[in-house]
């Protein structure tokens, strides 16, 4: 499960998700899928969507992870009121519209598409594969 080896501060505002994202470009592979929704990725989601791309891939070719989840949630313990911020439950991306989540090369289109739909599938956004230009 990926996660910060270490963070600057332990605990983190929740935020707001305006606008788009930055990283909408396929960069390194052939093959993107990108989101179109905002939302918060989590370390498993995004594990479970990867070994998803790496099932159907047969483990040929390469994948990307461009997103990191770097950002702490919390939760508090059950029937607590009061005493503060919960303890830190896991870590999940912020995923903004037009952000590329994963990138795959060196297979064909159609291993591509079945592979990134069923990760797409993983995922508490909705995405669309795209190429690169």
């Amino acid at each position: 499960m990926l996660q910060p080896s270490r963070t600057k501060y332990r605990k983190q505002f929740r935020g707001k998700m305006r606008g788009n994202s930055k990283g909408n470009l396929v960069s390194f592979g052939e093959y993107g899928l990108k989101s179109l929704d905002c939302g918060w990725i989590t370390a498993n989601q995004l594990e479970s969507a990867r070994r998803a791309i790496s099932h159907e891939t047969k483990r040929n070719g390469r994948v990307w992870v461009r997103i990191f989840p770097d950002k702490p949630v919390t939760q508090k313990g059950t029937g607590t009121m009061g005493a503060g911020k919960g303890d830190v439950k896991g870590y999940v991306c912020v995923v903004k519209p037009g952000r590329v989540i994963f990138e795959v090369s060196g297979i064909t289109k159609e291993q591509a598409d079945t592979a990134l739909k069923l990760s797409s599938a993983k995922l508490p956004v909705r995405c669309k594969i795209v190429t690169k230009k």
